[in-house]
């Protein structure tokens, strides 16, 4: 018996998946549940595995788009596995040719003197050229000035070195995202504020507590606990940023579902905390890790990287001090840290050393005001630099669970 196996759908709204890579080849014998397959949709790369044991017969080409439901290899289930584990290969060994020596080029005439006009062996030496390597156009084979000219490389000209150019086509996913990019930026009113944060307070909460912290729970406590809670509260009082446009209507969300960018395999991903509003510093850590990993193991699925109600981004682990992030839609609002790096600021009237970042909010001023997006911004910055009183309710060690 035969099966047909076809592409199931990956998630809702989703048609199409394009075959990235076949991981077995054609007559094979493949084992129920092996992967076969990787197929990219518009949102993510998921495997596809063999649906029963068999020989396997491939239907499509690396590359090619299928729709969902299409047939895209046959498994012969009647096919018996073969003896060992390897498939066996036979060595072909060509029959050798002889060896035809090369004929040495026959030397064209050169002359002992006069092969080159005065005003042309001037060129040559001041450039370095030999005159043997330059075709003379003049008589009897004579290198003309205008020869020498022509043989002297241009600023412009290529001289050496590699110059080779590959093309490749972009994956269905890195497609998607070009295109969701480029409609952002042509759809949205997008503008962008920034601020900057003094870091030490969570500084010296991470140096006191961060052993504690990670002997109990297994987790580090790292920076991205502190920037989601702050977001967090920052969407209470701001409203408006946790929202989104839906034609000439506005929704409100009465949750905090936070996107965070992470970087996979096959580019960046953005996995979904949802409902960070009720986690606390170490439910925010374990998701962030668990989220992580899966992204990094390709074994993120469509559904944790859809819905979200705004996104962070951290460019600062990749060393970048500004940037302007563009909008995840349909959201309408998005946060970006950068690395820290310790500057000279003014406190009290007098100038200290403290680590700085600068953090940018981008929005989208069709549904954001100014006041809004500034004042959102401004409440991120009071959380994280009074984090014992606005994230830990003066009680560090009890928000921590220590």
């Amino acid at each position: 018996m035969v099966l047909e196996m076809k592409v199931p759908s990956p998630g809702e709204s989703i048609t199409e998946v394009e075959i990235a890579t076949w991981l077995v080849e054609d007559g094979d014998y493949v084992e129920k549940d092996q992967p076969i397959a990787e197929v990219d949709s518009d949102k993510a790369t998921l495997e596809l595995p063999a649906e029963e044991s068999g020989i396997i017969t491939l239907k499509a080409e690396e590359g090619d788009a299928v729709e969902v439901g299409a047939v895209v290899c046959l498994i012969d289930m009647d096919a018996k596995k073969p003896e060992g584990t390897a498939k066996e290969t036979t060595k072909v060994v060509e029959a050798e040719t002889p060896k035809v020596e090369a004929q040495p080029k026959e030397e064209k005439t050169t002359y002992a003197s006069g092969a080159a006009s005065p005003a042309a062996k001037k060129i040559l030496a001041e450039k370095g050229i030999s005159a043997s390597t330059v075709k003379g156009t003049g008589k009897d084979g004579r290198i003309t000035k205008d020869d020498a000219v022509k043989a002297v490389p241009s600023m412009g000209t290529p001289t050496g070195g590699a110059r080779g150019s590959e093309k490749s086509k972009l994956s269905m996913l890195r497609r998607k995202v070009a295109q969701r990019l480029v409609a952002v930026k042509n759809e949205t009113a997008m503008l962008t504020t920034f601020n900057e944060v003094d870091m030490k307070p969570i500084f010296d909460l991470r140096k006191e507590f961060k052993e504690d912290f990670k002997a109990k729970h297994g987790v580090s406590l790292g920076f991205m606990s502190f920037f989601t809670l702050a977001v967090v509260r920052a969407l209470k009082i701001y409203p408006d940023v946790n929202s989104m446009l839906d034609g000439d209507y506005k929704i409100s969300h009465d949750f905090q579902d936070i996107s965070i960018a992470v970087s996979g395999p096959k580019g960046l991903m953005v996995p979904v905390i949802r409902n960070a509003e009720n986690l606390s510093f170490r439910g925010v850590e374990s998701e962030v890790k668990r989220l992580a990993i899966r992204a990094r193991d390709g074994q993120i699925t469509v559904d944790e990287m859809t819905g979200g109600t705004f996104t962070i981004t951290n460019g600062g682990v990749f060393g970048s001090m500004l940037s302007t992030p563009i909008i995840n839609p349909p959201q309408s609002g998005i946060l970006g840290m950068h690395n820290i790096v310790e500057r000279p600021v003014a406190i009290n009237g007098e100038v200290v050393i403290r680590p700085i970042m600068y953090v940018a909010l981008s929005y989208d001023h069709r549904i954001i005001d100014g006041k809004e997006s500034v004042g959102f911004l401004v409440a991120v910055k009071e959380a994280l630099e009074n984090p014992i009183e606005l994230l830990m309710d003066n009680n560090p060690k009890k928000a921590l669970e220590l």
